[in-house]
């Protein structure tokens, strides 16, 4: 029972929010979001201490739907992303003078609240509710509070949702006809599910359309840049950082354990897919001036090397993925914030309108480049542990898918030592750069932490993560 009030505290937490009036929205919502967290912390405790927090109550009695939610190591971790990003997302914006705070505010703890369900939901109909959820307020949080022309970001925004809601309703197609073989839309109920390989394989398919357009798998990926390019930079934090998870993490609960049959045998097409992001990501990331952009595709490389590590059915594989995908989410919202930094004093992403901080904020260009080594997986920092992990097992299934997954790291230093160079070396700015400010310096010292911590001894996460992987390997393995 417990695990249900942490969902309540987020629930509660946008309503209170939202009703607190726009003065003092943004401190409640911090409060929300760091109890969220301190309850999330909680629930590990009791799940480390041995105690089964999972929930299942009766829901809907036709169809038979729970209101079920499932806590191991993995959801435990995905959750504790969620909500560890969560406020330091909400104190990121404190520098930012935001209209109609109380709304802005109280729909970040809304998306928390969706996400978070996404993750703990282990009946079919809840988890997908919970998904579709946790699209409508980064809809209102890109459309309103966004940036640039009013029309090209409706056209932007709409265009996401669009593509994501369309995915989805392959996704629902899929649970109803699970529902039909099993009377039951339970994961457990789920996983025991006799399906043939053809079957097998239009499930697959049908999950794989609605996490490709989350994940941005090539060729499913064209809504991003644009709609990260306009987003505000809370939108892009919660878009990079958790909301994009959601498609790694149900790839591995969901669809890998549903229809294993046609994982194996398309094992290699999707591992290639993944990689494609990667080239693909790195190349076009080369040419972008917009600073914003350049890190948009900077981030579809990595996440196309944590698909890679997914699609693998390695223990090595899933477990890289899981690493990988949580510290992606801390580098990714460091440095999209470090861009916002960047426009609060200059008002431009425009990399070639840049340079000569160095000089003015010796400080922040540490941070910055502390940011920049970690997102090429610099040795002692968390992405190394999960890159190398993913790339060991990408070795065991084809030499060639660990040279070319690789390159996210040979790229990525060319292109983001480049960026920061531009930006940060060089000749000074016209404009005045001051230095950051405690807020901002907090939120960069608290992500550089994580970042060196769990870099030099990840055993935590991965003694968490580990036991519920093997489960999912089981799963995956039962046919053969």
């Amino acid at each position: 029972m417990e695990v249900t009030y942490l969902l309540i505290l987020l629930l509660a937490g946008a309503l209170a929010t939202y009703f607190s009036g726009d003065k003092i929205a943004s401190k409640v919502a911090l409060f929300f979001g760091l109890a969220g967290f301190g309850f999330s912390i909680y629930l590990l405790n009791l799940y480390n201490a041995g105690t089964n927090l999972d929930f299942v109550g009766a829901w809907i009695s036709q169809p038979d739907i729970h209101f079920a939610l499932k806590v191991d190591g993995l959801s435990l971790a995905m959750v504790l992303l969620t909500t560890s990003l969560t406020p330091i997302i909400i104190f990121s914006a404190f520098g930012n003078g935001v209209k109609n705070a109380k709304a802005f505010y109280a729909l970040i703890l809304f998306m928390s609240f969706a996400m978070t369900g996404t993750f703990l939901a282990s009946d079919g109909l809840l988890y997908y509710i919970f998904w579709e959820l946790a699209l409508i307020p980064i809809y209102f949080i890109a459309l309103i509070w966004g940036n640039g022309d009013a029309e090209e970001r409706k056209k932007a925004v709409v265009k996401f949702f669009i593509y994501t809601f369309a995915g989805s309703l392959f996704m629902l197609t899929a649970f109803i006809y699970l529902y039909g073989k099993t009377g039951s839309l339970l994961i457990d109920d789920l996983y025991k599910a006799d399906l043939n390989s053809n079957e097998q394989l239009w499930i697959f398919l049908a999950f794989f359309l609605a996490y490709a357009i989350k994940i941005r798998i090539i060729p499913f990926h064209t809504w991003q840049a644009k709609v990260y390019q306009k987003a505000p930079t809370v939108g892009t934090m919660l878009l990079s950082g958790i909301m994009l998870k959601m498609g790694l993490y149900s790839v591995i609960r969901w669809q890998l354990p549903i229809a294993p049959v046609a994982a194996k045998e398309y094992l290699h097409l999707f591992i290639a897919l993944g990689i494609a992001g990667v080239i693909y990501g790195s190349i076009v990331a080369l040419r972008q001036k917009d600073l914003k952009k350049l890190l948009a595709y900077s981030s579809l490389a990595h996440v196309g090397l944590i698909a890679a590590g997914t699609y693998t059915l390695t223990l090595d594989g899933l477990r890289g993925a899981v690493l990988q995908m949580i510290a992606h989410g801390f580098v990714v919202v460091g440095l999209f914030f470090v861009a916002e930094i960047i426009y609060r004093r200059y008002e431009t992403r425009n990399i070639a309108e840049m340079g000569g901080i160095r000089a003015q904020s010796p400080k922040f260009t540490s941070m910055f480049m502390i940011l920049v080594l970690a997102s090429v997986a610099l040795p002692s920092t968390f992405n190394f542990v999960g890159e190398f992990t993913v790339l060991y097992s990408l070795l065991h299934i084809n030499v060639w898918f660990a040279i070319l997954g690789g390159t996210t790291i040979i790229l990525g230093a060319y292109y983001m030592l480049k960026m920061f160079q531009h930006v940060m070396l060089g000749e000074t700015n016209t404009k005045v750069f001051k230095d950051v400010t405690f807020n901002e310096g907090a939120v960069l010292v608290v992500i550089i932490a994580v970042l060196f911590f769990f870099g030099m001894y990840p055993k935590p996460i991965t003694h968490l993560i580990t036991p519920s992987l093997e489960n999912i390997i089981t799963q995956i393995n039962r046919f053969n």
